[in-house]
């Protein structure tokens, strides 16, 4: 295995150790309800967002305890939103992470549920009160996490995606829409990663001009995750992604691969991975994980 890949592999074993400990354990009442938050957690993703989470973190000097919670924190959010998309009422898949999809393994009531249990979670992680020793920049990184979640978030855009279902967006219209829905927590999560550093206000591992970089870093690599969502949409088997392909497709949504053509929308992708990587050349081995992150994401199964 690479540097990068033991690296990687190190993080998302850590973290299902950390997201394992944070839920509540499957024998407590309502037991039902937390075997479902389980399911719906654990075993399965590639943690991407923890990934950037630390990545971020260690570039800035933050400590691994204070990491593994923004990433728990980050990942539940990410996870909420899966249960709720997967349900009949939003995109309605029955595939999530290679097995059912959390309202067909249990129901809809309880899948509603998970998604509000495990949203309410999130902020207990990053609420933790012996792990942030600066309180101001503790209620930053929660601020920034409820809007990555809410209406001008994530939330917000599957509100835009869902009112788009066979409309003809043009790639400006369809750039907001994935800004929100799926830019806003991998930003959130890149940003809040920063923010774990131990420092004060604008501290030695956390400077503006370092912020600014991260930031251009996130906003891009955000983009670019959902141009090569739509290109594996269309180019790769179900197995591989672990949800159904080909959906996108069938449910007429505009994607970047019917707005720009399949070639395109791979140059594209090429493109928002330099645009993220290049404010980073002036930190040069510090920011080695942030630009092998963004290779990995840009150029998975294709």
């Amino acid at each position: 295995m690479t540097d990068f890949q033991n690296w990687m592999f190190s993080i998302q074993s850590r973290m299902e150790l950390v997201l394992d400990k944070l839920l509540p354990p499957a024998h407590i009442a309502p037991q039902r309800l937390h075997q479902a938050m389980r399911y719906a957690v654990l075993g399965g993703g590639k943690r991407v967002r923890a990934l950037l989470t630390h990545a971020a973190g260690e570039m800035c000097g933050a400590s691994p305890q204070k990491l593994e919670f923004a990433a728990a924190a980050v990942e539940l959010i990410h996870a909420y939103s899966l249960v709720h998309d997967d349900m009949p009422c939003m995109d309605d898949d029955d595939l999530r992470r290679g097995k059912p999809s959390c309202h067909k393994q249990y129901d809809d009531a309880t899948a509603l549920l998970v998604g509000d249990a495990l949203q309410s979670l999130a902020f207990q992680s990053l609420a933790q009160p012996d792990v942030y020793t600066n309180a101001a920049r503790q209620l930053e990184m929660v601020n920034l996490l409820a809007i990555a979640s809410g209406s001008r978030g994530m939330a917000g855009g599957q509100a835009i995606d869902l009112a788009s279902i066979g409309q003809n967006l043009n790639q400006a219209e369809l750039e907001y829409m994935h800004i929100q829905k799926t830019g806003a927590l991998i930003r959130a999560a890149t940003l809040i990663g920063a923010y774990c550093t131990d420092e004060g206000e604008v501290g030695a591992g956390l400077s503006i001009d370092r912020t600014q970089a991260i930031d251009r870093y996130a906003q891009c690599i955000g983009l670019a995750f959902q141009v090569v969502d739509d290109i594996l949409d269309i180019e790769a088997e179900t197995a591989t992604l672990g949800k159904t392909a080909g959906k996108d497709a069938q449910s007429n949504k505009p994607t970047y691969v019917t707005i720009l053509g399949l070639s395109r929308a791979k140059q594209l992708a090429v493109e928002l991975y330099e645009n993220a990587v290049e404010p980073l050349s002036a930190y040069s081995s510090e920011a080695t994980r942030l630009i092998q992150l963004a290779t990995f994401i840009t150029q998975r199964n294709f």
